[in-house]
């Protein structure tokens, strides 16, 4: 998934900032901030490579968690489209993000992202509505 020489470094920034604050349960709004823009920018060099510039989407989306709890649904969302563009088990990839959510998220996080077979690909949609 090369896309850029800056693309890995961002998407590493970004992985790091998110682990420390997992690992920790701290952040400062800079820093996460900064890991989230970094990882939307790898997204933007990667433009030419749907897999690629979901996943970093999904990087961006994740550590946004720290400050917005539902950027999660964006993180799973990218997640499972950057697994689509790539051609790979999207049912599975869902299924592990399922396995990996607390019993009392799972209905409301797995609910709202809608994967439909399309063709000879796979469609993966959020659905936002009320409460959103």
């Amino acid at each position: 998934m090369d896309s850029g020489p800056n693309y890995f470094y961002r998407r590493f920034v970004t992985l790091s900032a998110c682990r420390r604050w997992v690992s920790t349960g701290v952040f400062t709004m800079a820093e996460i901030r900064g890991a989230s823009l970094a990882a939307h920018a790898a997204a933007r060099e990667a433009k030419d490579n749907e897999a690629a510039c979901f996943a970093a989407r999904a990087a961006g989306q994740a550590v946004a968690t720290a400050h917005v709890p539902q950027h999660a649904y964006g993180a799973a969302y990218y997640a499972l489209k950057a697994v689509a563009a790539a051609g790979g088990d999207v049912a599975g990839e869902r299924e592990w993000q399922s396995g990996c959510l607390p019993v009392g998220l799972r209905e409301e996080i797995m609910g709202r992202i809608i994967v439909q077979k399309r063709g000879d690909g796979v469609s993966v949609k959020l659905q936002k509505g009320e409460g959103f």
